[in-house]
């Protein structure tokens, strides 16, 4: 069990690590649904991140009616 839980945090570690090596973590922008969808996204990722995989997420927020 120990052993498992090790290399989750390891996994979730080289993903934050990911995500700020492309930029997600700064104050440029309005945070929005899918900047944070993408920051967690990559994290859980991992290690893919640098085997290819680009997740990005995309978030339509609905428009209230006049």
């Amino acid at each position: 069990m120990r052993i498992g839980a090790v290399i989750i945090v390891i996994w979730l570690v080289l993903g934050a690590i990911a995500a700020y090596e492309r930029g997600y973590f700064s104050d440029s922008e309005d945070a929005s649904c899918a900047e944070a969808g993408t920051v967690i996204v990559t994290t859980v990722a991992g290690p893919l991140n640098w085997m290819g995989v680009n997740p990005k997420i995309t978030c339509d927020v609905p428009e209230p009616s006049k």
